[in-house]
């Protein structure tokens, strides 16, 4: 063995990272909405050795969601439009969060509101429950109030939402970005200086699909949210600029489903990472990823997260 070999051994990799105050053992975290509530994943998955679940979008009353069709494959990607069908958060924090923590992961719930002071409230209820480490909140939503403009497309509203969730509670705060817009770096900005802990992007992009056989959208909503790796060079480049513009954590999302992908969004800069389609195609992928990401930092001597990261010049 060279001295270089000995040098790369020698080093004790640490895939631990950090969101705000938020300490993780490791990077790689489940995505909202393709893990349900963290328990429906029974035994396909060890929970436990991931670095957290983000819990599927809570909303304050129990939603239906939209009617089927709800997914399209597309190549490289799955178009989806469940309408953010939930249980609501109060049958959450009574049913599924005890069950939830007793898998022993990091728990981190996703809060979905219709105005301002919905985020408010539910954001003061989970801040109340036993076993949630941190909040994520999806700004990618219609607000009622303001004539059905997205939460996540005006720097004003994402930070009044951002402003009005960390006055109600003490948890870590994870602001989701949405990418359909023209600068991610100003609602990127605006949640920041409004006192989020972190961002995490990319939520789905916006497409549809036809039916050619029946002549109509594929989606009973006609349009929905695109996911997987058709999604990915978007995503990482959106994370680049956003862990450049940003003083605060990034979460990178977006097509990622393998150890490379992986790797790719963590130079880019991100402190960790969420995965969803992948994650739906094929289980085993979130142990995989974390194995590549251990074994790619070991045989090069890297000891953090933090250096992974490219280094401008």
């Amino acid at each position: 063995a060279t001295s270089e070999d000995h040098s790369a051994m020698s080093v004790k990799t640490d895939l631990s990272t950090t969101l705000g105050p938020l300490r993780l053992k490791n990077p790689l975290l489940l995505a909202s909405g393709t893990c349900g509530y963290g328990i429906e994943t029974g035994d396909l998955v060890d929970l436990q050795g991931l670095g957290a679940v983000v819990v599927k979008g809570l909303s304050l009353e129990p939603r239906a969601g939209n009617p089927p069709p709800r997914l399209a494959e597309t190549p490289c990607g799955l178009l989806n439009s469940i309408g953010l069908e939930n249980i609501g958060v109060e049958a959450f924090v009574k049913t599924r969060l005890p069950l939830l923590r007793k898998k022993g992961t990091v728990i981190i719930a996703n809060i979905l509101g219709n105005s301002v002071e919905e985020y408010g409230e539910l954001a003061s209820i989970l801040d109340r429950a036993p076993g949630v480490a941190a909040l994520e909140v999806n700004i990618s939503c219609p607000n009622v109030k303001e004539g059905g403009v997205a939460f996540g497309t005006d720097p004003r509203q994402a930070a009044q939402v951002t402003r009005t969730v960390k006055a109600a509670t003490s948890l870590p705060v994870i602001v989701k970005l949405t990418p359909n817009v023209t600068d991610i770096c100003a609602i990127g900005k605006a949640v920041q200086e409004a006192g989020a802990d972190a961002v995490s992007a990319i939520n789905t992009l916006l497409g549809m699909a036809i039916d050619i056989e029946k002549r109509r959208p594929a989606l009973s909503n006609v349009m929905g949210g695109l996911s997987g790796p058709a999604i990915k060079p978007v995503a990482l480049r959106m994370v680049w600029q956003l862990c450049r513009s940003l003083s605060i954590p990034v979460i990178g999302i977006g097509g990622i489903s393998s150890p490379v992908d992986a790797l790719e969004f963590l130079m880019a800069g991100a402190a960790a990472i969420q995965i969803g389609t992948g994650f739906m195609v094929e289980p085993t992928t979130a142990e995989k990823i974390i194995q590549g990401i251990r074994e790619f930092m070991d045989s090069r001597g890297i000891g953090t997260i933090r250096e992974l990261a490219i280094q401008d010049s």
